[in-house]
């Protein structure tokens, strides 16, 4: 995509043409200084992905703003690319910084709809710089936060569009070098705040748009990685939970009150039934089902904070190799994330795009990475994603995992410390040899490759195709585990989800001690938003 760049002259207000060349050169500083800004990535966990975050949430407002034009024809008015602007960053906001980002260009476009003059834009500092710390559940000095702030009250008087974004720029850049001794964390790792850095790139961005000349530089900080010892510990919640949430006021209220009790680092960002919702918990199901009780979360990710991860992540190293698992249901995402895997959730009828895949290979933050789509109508839009992952520089393998209880299989078999290819061909035979089924519920009357079916029927599916048609859930998953174990078996995998009769599970176990003697059987719970039954049959 295209990168519009408004020509170097002096302005006096932001037009469409100016918003689109600021959103192009924040997002080729961020780009430049990703890395840097990703090393110095301490708090508020050691993740090493700050820059990363800001570069995506960018990326996705200047998509936006290029949709916009590429939509309008002759150029759209000023307004429209605002709210392109922040609408895009609410859509694609990652990690804690980029979700506050995307709130100070809400808080900008609300004020920068009605003129975008010098004196505007000092108002929408000050709206984006309070909406902020509205978004925040307990704001922390010497922070982002804490940037914004000051760089709101550096051009609080107004003035012409140049004197502002300078002011602006300039206090951004004083309140940059004071946070190293603001937290201990900074100051113990001799850096300042990774996210009041980026900000301060987006800044010098805008004051290259009015200007035409290049910003000062950020204040000199420790360029070096971040030695592991001057990091915070790792003890801290073990997740990353963000989704975007349709839902009301109201309900939002209640989220934050219950996710606040849940974790930390909580920041929700949004209006007009629209939400970005960020925390950090030690339960990510509980985050996740406290937005389905608000109301419709989707693009859903879950990162976990291992602890080797974030010590080579904050030296400012990748890992070696990690894997990506899409999933369904809440509970899956949190053992996959146990288990060392970062995790795309889907929630029914609606899957991952290929953006969504890409974003979770980049979190990955690894050199080489393992692809999991387990499922098949997601086998094209995995390779895409993979392709466009090879092309920055990352190994990626994409193995053809049709069911989630074949992903299961192979993450049981990976170690990231044999050779690459070792490990994806030990995955792949995982995987291979699972046979899958899985139990529905029929919406409607249909044809099936076993019969008619009608609504309300129980569907037995093997390998994707209906292989039982049955008015019990429990007769019809015995009978289908009967046809898989008809073939061998030594490991039965069940994935149950929290819908899912409580007895369910036991009877089947049973089932299989009673008629296959050698077979073992393991249960785990897919919580919220899963098939009511999946098998595997290893």
């Amino acid at each position: 995509m295209s990168r519009a760049l408004h020509p170097f002259e002096e302005l006096v207000e932001l037009d469409a043409e100016a918003v689109r060349s600021w959103c192009a050169r924040s997002l080729d500083a961020l780009g430049r200084e990703r890395e840097e800004i990703d090393a110095i990535n301490v708090y508020p966990v050691a993740d090493g992905d700050t820059g990363t975050n800001l570069y995506l949430t960018a990326e996705a407002a200047h998509q936006a703003v290029e949709a916009v034009f590429a939509a309008s024809t002759p150029t759209p008015d000023t307004a429209e690319t605002v709210r392109a602007m922040a609408h895009g960053a609410l859509l694609g906001a990652r990690g804690n910084s980029g979700t506050i980002l995307s709130q100070l260009l809400r808080g900008m476009a609300g004020v920068l709809a009605d003129g975008c003059d010098g004196d505007h834009l000092a108002r929408a500092l000050g709206e984006a710089a309070s909406a902020a710390r509205r978004a925040v559940a307990h704001p922390v000095e010497g922070t982002i936060l804490t940037v914004a702030t000051a760089a709101a009250g550096a051009c609080a008087a107004g003035g012409a569009l140049v004197d502002v974004a300078r002011n602006a720029h300039d206090g951004a850049r004083t309140a940059l070098a004071a946070t190293s001794g603001q937290l201990d964390v900074l100051e113990r790792a001799g850096v300042v705040d990774a996210g009041g850095r980026g900000l301060v790139t987006v800044l010098g961005a805008l004051l290259e748009t009015v200007t035409g000349q290049t910003p000062p530089p950020a204040p000199e900080a420790r360029t070096t990685p971040v030695p592991p010892e001057d990091c915070p510990a790792a003890d801290g919640p073990a997740y990353e939970v963000i989704y975007l949430l349709e839902a009301g006021d109201e309900a939002v209220e209640l989220l934050r009150s219950r996710l606040d009790a849940l974790g930390e680092s909580l920041v929700v960002v949004g209006g007009d039934g629209l939400w970005n919702v960020h925390v950090h918990v030690d339960d990510a199901g509980a985050a996740v089902e406290a937005g389905i009780e608000a109301g419709r979360p989707h693009r859903i990710r879950v990162t976990h904070f291992a602890a080797d991860s974030a010590a080579a992540t904050a030296r400012g190293e990748r890992a070696q190799r990690a894997v990506v698992a899409v999933v369904p249901g809440a509970g899956l995402a949190g053992l996959c994330a146990e288990a060392g895997a970062t995790t795309v959730r889907t929630l029914p009828g609606e899957q991952p795009a290929g953006d969504d895949l890409l974003d979770a290979i980049r979190r990955a933050h690894a050199r080489e990475v393992v692809l999991l789509p387990n499922d098949t109508d997601l086998r094209q839009t995995a390779a895409a994603a993979a392709e466009r992952a090879r092309a920055e520089g990352i190994r990626v393998a994409l193995i053809p995992t049709r069911a989630a209880v074949q992903g299961i299989a192979a993450l049981a078999v990976h170690e990231p410390d044999r050779r690459f290819d070792e490990d994806v061909v030990a995955m792949t035979a995982a995987a291979g040899a699972t046979r899958y089924a899985e139990l529905a519920v029929a919406e409607r009357q249909s044809f099936t490759s076993a019969g008619v079916c009608q609504a309300g029927d129980v569907l037995g599916l093997i390998e994707g195709d209906v292989a039982v048609i049955g008015s019990d859930l429990a007769d019809t998953a015995r009978t289908v585990l009967d046809r898989m174990l008809s073939a061998g078996g030594e490991l039965v995998t069940l994935v149950v989800a929290d819908d899912t009769p409580p007895g369910l599970a036991p009877d089947l176990e049973a089932h299989v001690r009673r008629g296959y003697l050698a077979v073992d059987t393991t249960t785990y719970h897919a919580g919220a938003g899963a098939p009511p039954l999946l098998i595997g049959v290893e």
